[in-house]
């Protein structure tokens, strides 16, 4: 389902009608993160804040694939030492979480993303490790689908590659980010 995200706003009832508009159909994990997130959005008086931990924070990131959609671009996160989607935390700048994941792809690779619908494909619970600082973590993240309509490369010195979507495993790619290709592709 295709969400107009110029219309959703960063408070908890238009998460909560953003999460609505996601079917899990029969994915176990995506049905547990869309619980733990509609339990976020029940108790945290601040969904979107960073500093937020109990029970965590909603984050956004963006599937960004290729015009013939034949590969997915990935960023190497340093921290969490593994291959992913660009993401991270939503600001207060962003209008939406579909801008905040819009902006993380620009940030974290250079490539401009031009979708102005771009699709829900999957939302994802998973817990981030305590760093100086940081208790551990959940980021309840919400993952949008983004098309190129002309080519483009990451720039230099970013850590970002496209990957073919036969050679995700040599990347380790989770399976969070596999469903959410799977989804992109159909």
């Amino acid at each position: 389902m295709r969400l107009a995200h110029r219309d959703m706003s960063l408070d908890s009832p238009s998460a909560r009608v953003l999460a609505s508009t996601f079917d899990a159909g029969d994915d176990d994990r995506a049905r547990w993160s869309l619980e733990r997130l509609e339990h976020l959005l029940d108790t945290s008086p601040a969904p979107f804040s960073r500093t937020a931990y109990d029970p965590g924070h909603i984050t956004a990131s963006g599937l960004v694939l290729t015009p013939s959609r034949d590969a997915v671009l990935l960023v190497y996160h340093e921290r969490l030492e593994r291959w992913l989607q660009p993401g991270g935390h939503v600001e207060s700048s962003d209008k939406s979480v579909a801008d905040a994941a819009r902006r993380e792809v620009v940030e974290e690779t250079d490539i401009r993303v031009d979708d102005l619908d771009p699709a829900l494909v999957a939302i994802d619970v998973h817990e981030i490790p305590a760093t100086r600082g940081e208790p551990s973590h959940l980021h309840h993240d919400f993952m949008f689908r983004f098309h190129l309509r002309r080519p483009a490369s990451p720039a230099r010195g970013r850590q970002a590659i496209w990957c073919a979507l036969p050679e995700l495993d040599r990347y380790n790619v989770d399976e969070p980010l596999r469903r959410g290709v799977a989804r992109s592709l159909t």
